[in-house]
């Protein structure tokens, strides 16, 4: 196994630990979202928060958002994102390989 492999095959295992250790770790802890503790956190300090606007869609349909509602847009940026990042990475991947075989001729 060469050296390449073996380094994504450590960093692959580090990411997976990183994810699965606190949830071992931490039995029964609950792991909220930072808008949840900044929203908090602003309350202890200054008393009495009012958010300066509620967001577009609870606004329209005159209530919170569903938690499943709220995941699968959540996991649509992350999609259309990573597609994005793809996609870029993969002109430059590719304007590499041209640029080189140019060379070559």
């Amino acid at each position: 196994m060469n050296k390449t492999k073996r380094t994504v095959i450590l960093l692959i295992i580090a990411a997976i630990l990183i994810a699965l250790i606190p949830l071992f770790a931490l039995k029964g802890a609950e792991f909220g979202g930072s808008d949840d503790a900044g929203s908090v956190m602003i309350e202890e300090i200054s008393g009495s928060y009012e958010p300066w606007f509620t967001p577009v869609l609870e606004t329209m349909i005159k209530g919170e958002l569903p938690g499943e509602v709220e995941s699968l847009f959540f996991c649509l940026q992350t999609g259309v994102g990573v597609g994005i990042l793809a996609f870029c990475i993969g002109r430059f991947v590719e304007r590499k390989k041209w640029t080189n075989s140019k060379e070559t001729i």
